[in-house]
């Protein structure tokens, strides 16, 4: 990306303000070298992901609309790359300057060009075009770009990483980024409550936060981002608009490990406009925290509590307050889950879609019955490695929910090739019917695929082909 149109901007220049930070293994190279004579600039922007003295592993990296770059390096797996805060670009003085000046085409693009490539480009890359001259600068770091950031990579120092680009963000609105509504961190290890902290002081008016593999994040973290940091000099800080709601819709927890009943709590209470809620392995939440959920949640229309295994029947009847709203519930390997609790689904949740029951060993053909008499509108159903449902079961989903698309009864050992019959027979939709390790014959497997000619069978039977 060449640019004539302003000065050429360095890494580090003699005399320039930078700030470095811990950030991801390397995704951009060898940075460019700066002129020996730089003023000093008021303001920083960060020109992420240099290489430290010695290039690190490769690794995913900083990005904002989640395509991960990586760059391969023949040096110590443990060294870390840095990110430079650098001045702006166009503010520094040659002691030698061309009498011509030479224009690449590049430069004849209008802005409104500009802005529409740079809104492809992942966070990293956008903050090194921000260093080419100063009209990339000013383009780069246009709010209209910024309303999403995405943190990536085990190495990546997120705490540091949050704090640099809020705090450039910051700058046209002090104290407050107004353009930020979608935070990224997923799997980001070294992020803490520090990091969070950062989020809640300055981003209001945040609509989507994922914090998935997180495992350093604790209750007080998740009180001070659902609250918007609820301390006198926040409210001094933020409009009465944002009070003590904010308006998230998406929050993916998937892995918060240190997530208890009264996280929960917080983030429910303060958070009524949740859409989306991902709790995967949050492994100690309770039925008590599902209850703060359906009481100020309503809205709520995908919610995931897989292998949340102190989650029972009462945590299900709560769940199921949420009624007409819900649409997607995945309770995968709760095994205190049974026939109760899913009673109270099927009869308060008639709109439900997609449900993901794997490994709830306590569910049986009555369960089956209910959901199929109860949710006939249900397009994908995992019963897997339930084994107490059997072909009584699928007869009945078969006749109530024919407009079915996915079904995975892996490791079903009592069904057999009645109850997929009935299923080909009645659900000509179907796309895909997993009956891995299933004792089913070659002919039940050839009827589905006649009836079912848009159907991919994954099955572990050799003489079926």
């Amino acid at each position: 990306m060449g640019a004539n149109n302003g000065k050429q901007y360095g890494s580090e220049g003699k005399g320039s303000s930078s700030i470095s930070s811990d950030i991801s293994s390397s995704t951009d190279h060898t940075p460019t070298k700066a002129p020996k004579n730089h003023s000093d600039s008021e303001h920083p922007s960060p020109g992420l992901i240099l290489p430290s003295k010695s290039s690190s592993l490769s690794s995913p990296a900083l990005s904002s609309n989640g395509h991960e770059t990586h760059s391969s390096s023949s040096s110590s797996a443990h060294a870390e790359t840095v990110a430079v805060v650098h001045s702006q670009p166009g503010t520094h003085t040659r002691s030698r300057q061309s009498k011509t000046h030479h224009h690449a085409l590049v430069d004849l693009l209008p802005d409104l060009t500009f802005l529409q490539i740079f809104s492809h480009l992942p966070t990293n890359q956008l903050c090194r075009c921000a260093r080419v001259c100063r009209r990339w600068y000013n383009l780069a770091w246009d709010p209209r770009l910024w309303s999403t950031v995405r943190l990536t990579g085990e190495l990546l120092h997120a705490d540091r990483a949050i704090r640099v680009l809020t705090h450039r963000l910051c700058q046209d609105t002090p104290n407050v980024c107004l353009t930020l509504e979608t935070v990224v961190v997923n799997g980001c290890k070294r992020l803490t409550d520090r990091g969070l902290h950062v989020v809640a002081q300055c981003c209001p008016e945040l609509r989507r936060l994922e914090v998935a593999g997180c495992y350093n994040i604790s209750n007080d973290a998740v009180f001070e981002v659902t609250c918007i940091s609820l301390t006198q000099e926040a409210s001094l800080q933020l409009s009465p608009l944002h009070g003590q709601q904010i308006s998230i819709h998406y929050l993916d927890m998937t892995d918060c490990f240190s997530l208890e009943d009264e996280g929960l709590r917080t983030i429910a209470s303060h958070c009524p406009r949740l859409t989306h809620l991902y709790l995967r392995r949050c492994i100690r939440l309770t039925d008590e925290a599902l209850r703060h959920l359906a009481l100020h949640c309503p809205s709520i229309k995908e919610l995931s509590l897989s292998d949340c295994r102190l989650v029972g029947d009462f945590g299900l009847r709560e769940v199921a307050r949420l009624e007409g709203c819900l649409r997607y519930l995945s309770v995968a390997h709760c095994t205190r889950i049974t026939d109760v609790g899913m009673r109270y689904v099927a009869r308060y949740c008639p709109r439900l879609r997609y449900l993901n029951a794997r490994g709830c060993e306590g569910l049986t053909d009555h369960g089956m019955s209910h959901l199929a008499r109860s949710c006939p509108k249900l397009k994908s159903l995992d019963v897997g490695k339930c084994p107490l449902v059997s072909d009584s079961g699928l007869e009945q989903l078969a006749m109530y929910c024919q407009g079915l698309r996915r079904m995975s009864l892996r490791a079903c050992e009592s069904v057999t090739g009645r109850g997929l019959k009935a299923l080909a027979a009645n659900c000509c939709e179907l796309q895909l019917l997993n009956v891995q390790d299933c004792e089913v014959s070659p002919e039940a497997l050839r009827f589905v695929r006649r009836h079912c000619r848009r159907c991919v069978i994954e099955h572990t039977n050799p003489a079926f082909y």
